[in-house]
């Protein structure tokens, strides 16, 4: 059993309220635009850290993480990706690559907007995030969290905070 807490949109800052709420972690996904490998560095000090790199990331980051992962989480196939689309409306490309690897999840952010959703088309999970970064059209910062266990993803949680200005 893993405790996945999944972000996105940092933008160079981690804000503090959200600390809590990383403790519990096994690990943390990170759908990029992280804006400093300080986060990362941060968030490896509570749990091992997987991530990869978003459109406004500069070149140490892009050298340092890749624009798609693929991996496997207890039993469960993830792939993970910035900019991603959702169900329907993919990203260019993304289709492509989803019916190439079949992943069970797949994760992206950039939109800046939560959503868990079903693509029925391709059997595949969707997430994204939302943002927790001060950068960006959102009004709240969200996250999510939830269990992978064996083949079963789980107990999904949300956390929203009020954004301050």
């Amino acid at each position: 059993m893993q405790r996945i807490t999944l972000i996105s949109d940092t933008h160079g800052t981690l804000d503090k309220r959200f600390l809590p709420h990383f403790k519990s972690s096994d690990e943390i996904w990170h759908a990029g635009d992280i804006g400093s490998l300080d986060i990362i560095d941060q968030l490896n000090k509570i749990a091992p850290v997987k991530a990869v790199f978003g459109n406004i990331d500069n070149h140490i980051i892009r050298r340092t993480l890749k624009s798609t992962l693929l991996f496997k989480c207890e039993k469960v196939n993830v792939m993970m990706t910035h900019i991603g689309g959702y169900p329907k409306r993919y990203a260019k490309g993304i289709e492509e690559k989803l019916k190439e690897y079949k992943p069970d999840l797949f994760i992206c952010g950039h939109s800046h907007i939560l959503k868990v959703m079903f693509d029925k088309t391709n059997n595949i999970l969707h997430m994204n995030p939302g943002a927790i970064g001060n950068y960006g059209i959102h009004q709240v910062k969200t996250m999510i969290k939830f269990i992978i266990d064996k083949e079963k993803i789980k107990d999904l949680k949300i956390i929203e905070l009020p954004r301050k200005n």
